[in-house]
């Protein structure tokens, strides 16, 4: 039987309980990871016992696994933002990097530059490191003002571009668009699963409409920044019938801009008509960008391979490692 371990590293202090088995004073170890949260989150339930005493701003790596094959994974980097202490435990929260994005403000007006442009400086001037970043579509201008944080426009600018934000378990900053996962993690009902759980929704609509403010189409690029009463120009469209869903943005203001708009929430409203969640022996090797595949489900609609969009692990005294899977469709 396979012995759930894990290795916390809090400021100066490491915990393994692969070289140390009975060295956990923790009752419970959650970390959760979800591409539609600002900030990946991990919660330590410790017993008040020895004189090991977690503070804020304590940086933070944490790594699960099994003692038995010998082998921990990373699955969140970051820093402890919460201590709790009651009479019998200590609780303990930390968030990942994005928190230091939700907490950094400016303003800043970029002129000519792609998205994954906008992406690299922000995150550099928040100190977060970078992982993959993708071009995404060119603005002749975007304005970055103080009234919202640098993760927020960072998820306008992914959302225009068509691109999934997150950090991985590094701790850097990713910016790409899902094109069938980084790994395909493959589970087979009646072997693998403990739960699963699928939902469908009707798409909002059949078809998108993406419009600017200027007359970049009729005439030239750089008239941008012109106002203008004839759109058709810099209109994006993708889809057809009806309901007809439209997106209106003042930073579309070139047809590149505006069609790759229409077709980002054409995707996302598709990939979203599919939800759901499955349940699984803790497997810290499933991460956010990965793709899993179930197979030999008895309800035909539960095979296929979907897209990882949340991962949370949860090791405790009474039920052990599991791990849960949030899913949408690709």
């Amino acid at each position: 039987m396979l012995n759930p371990a894990y290795k916390l590293t809090l400021g100066n202090r490491i915990v393994d309980t692969t070289d140390e088995p009975r060295a956990s004073i923790l009752t419970e170890l959650r970390v959760e990871l979800d591409m539609d949260v600002p900030a990946d989150r991990f919660l330590l339930v410790m017993g008040q016992v020895g004189s090991w005493r977690p503070e804020q701003e304590d940086e933070a790596r944490i790594e699960l696994g099994y003692a038995d094959d010998g082998g921990l994974e990373r699955v969140m980097t970051g820093a402890v933002t919460a201590v709790q202490a009651g009479l019998e435990t200590r609780r303990v929260i930390g968030h990942g990097a994005a928190m230091t994005l939700l907490r950094s403000f400016a303003d800043i007006t970029y002129q000519a530059k792609k998205a994954g442009e906008i992406v690299r400086d922000l995150a550099g001037q928040a100190g977060v490191d970078i992982a993959q970043v993708e071009d995404g579509s060119q603005f002749p201008a975007y304005v970055i003002d103080g009234r919202r944080s640098f993760w927020h426009h960072l998820r306008d600018l992914a959302d225009l571009s068509g691109c999934d934000l997150y950090v991985n378990a590094e701790g850097a900053l990713v910016f790409e668009r899902f094109v069938g996962g980084r790994t395909v993690h493959v589970f087979d009902y009646g072997r693998d699963l403990l739960t699963l759980d699928c939902h469908f929704i009707a798409p909002r609509a059949a078809r998108v409409e993406a419009w600017g403010e200027s007359p970049t189409g009729a005439e030239g690029e750089d008239a941008w920044g012109w106002l203008t009463k004839d759109f058709s120009g810099t209109r994006g469209q993708a889809g057809s019938g009806a309901p007809t869903l439209l997106l209106e943005r003042p930073v579309l203001r070139t047809a590149q801009a505006a069609q790759s708009a229409a077709d980002a929430l054409r995707t996302h409203l598709q990939r979203r008509a599919l939800q759901g969640k499955l349940r699984v022996l803790g497997n810290p090797a499933v991460k956010l960008g990965d793709a899993v595949r179930v197979q030999q489900a008895p309800e035909s609609e539960h095979n296929g391979t979907f897209q990882v969009r949340a991962v949370t692990h949860r090791i405790t005294k009474t039920q052990g490692f599991v791990t849960t899977i949030g899913f949408r469709g690709i």
